[in-house]
């Protein structure tokens, strides 16, 4: 088993987690060895195993808490382990599976969870598995139904890759199918058939035309989209089609609601079949709240819009005020590039550190 030093540079502590492979559903390793290290290096924390999730907090009767959440999991490697470096000192880049999404946010939170030792707020660290992989295997999904206190605060720090700035609240998304509907034919008689492919011109022109809303919440612009994402039809090579589906993906601002996203989609396709296939809630930035104004003047600069879903809605909807706070690109997460400055994490360390204490 991997032994890490949570006293160690951060950086230095990204690097050993990276080279513990922990691909979605295969954390056991990590999380042995996340476990250890906060026993053996933390004694001040209540420590809870649950499946491959490591649970963390102080308990000292503060006027506050924050939960600090980060996920062990990455997606599979793709000839990208072991890590290997590039430059040095400030300078230094880390590359490799997991640098950005998210174990140099990781990395940040164990050195704070073994390091901060009186805080001026009480603290709860979440390292949890399956992220990366469907809703229902999430582990936030399993700690929420089987330990639920453990997840609430009066603000949530999601350290995934956010740039080193904060991100505040995230987008809903929902995914709808759109059916055209025909008679099938055989092409040599196609005049006696309907092509429900030819019929999903009308759906494809709303897609081209449609002009998404830009919406301001607590100074952060949340841009919306609305995307095809797949086409299916045809029946065979020689058959008129009778039948033909249309995925659409919806990112929308968080001021609307699933049902609302939902209303507008069916308003949109007016006329056809729609059928909801996913669906989540996005989350507002809350900036507003004492708890997360103070983290944004500690990180200073300016907070902007998350554009996308993250766990930080799981947060938001047990009425927490959520943001996205680590060190990254997120643009880089999934890549085979995937990679991070040392900077990033150092200025990220810094920041939580002098907020929290």
């Amino acid at each position: 088993m991997t032994d890490l030093d949570l006293s160690a540079d951060p950086v230095e502590l990204t690097a050993a987690l990276v080279d513990v492979p922990s691909v979605s559903g295969e954390e056991a390793a990590i999380a042995d060895a996340v476990e250890t290290a906060l026993r053996r290096q933390a004694g001040h924390l209540e420590i809870v195993r649950n499946g491959n999730a490591v649970l963390a907090r102080t308990n000292l009767g503060r006027p506050g808490r924050v939960v600090l959440a980060g996920h062990l999991d990455t997606v599979p490697v793709n000839g990208n382990l072991p890590l290997r470096r590039t430059g040095s000192g400030p300078d230094q880049v880390l590359h490799g599976c997991g640098t950005v999404d998210m174990k140099g946010g990781d990395a940040v939170l164990l050195g704070l969870a073994a390091g901060c030792v009186s805080p001026r707020l009480d603290l709860t660290f979440v390292f949890y598995d399956c992220e990366e992989v469907d809703a229902s295997r999430n582990g936030l999904t399993r700690i929420e139904r089987e330990l639920p206190d453990w997840l609430d605060g009066d603000l949530a720090v999601v350290a995934e890759p956010s740039n080193a700035v904060v991100e505040a609240g995230c987008q809903g998304t929902m995914r709808v199918e759109v059916t055209t509907t025909g008679r099938r034919a055989h092409t040599a008689r196609a005049w006696m058939g309907e092509n429900a492919i030819h019929g999903a011109a009308e759906i494809l022109r709303r897609l081209a035309e449609y002009e998404p809303r830009r919406v301001d919440i607590d100074g952060c612009e949340y841009r919306e989209g609305l995307q095809a994402v797949s086409v299916t039809g045809g029946v065979a090579g020689n058959v008129v089609p009778d039948s033909c589906v249309i995925t659409v993906n919806h990112r929308f601002a968080p001021d609307r609601s699933v049902a609302d996203a939902e209303g507008h989609l069916r308003s949109v396709f007016e006329g056809f079949e729609v059928r909801v296939v996913d669906r989540a809630s996005g989350a507002l930035p809350g900036l507003g709240e004492p708890a997360a104004r103070e983290l944004v003047e500690a990180a200073g600069g300016t907070p902007v819009a998350k554009l996308g879903w993250t766990d930080v809605a799981r947060f938001a909807a047990r009425g927490m005020p959520a943001v996205n706070f680590g060190p990254g690109d997120p643009t880089l997460a999934h890549t085979r590039e995937e990679h991070i400055r040392a900077a990033d994490i150092t200025r990220c360390a810094d920041v939580l550190r002098r907020y929290l204490a």
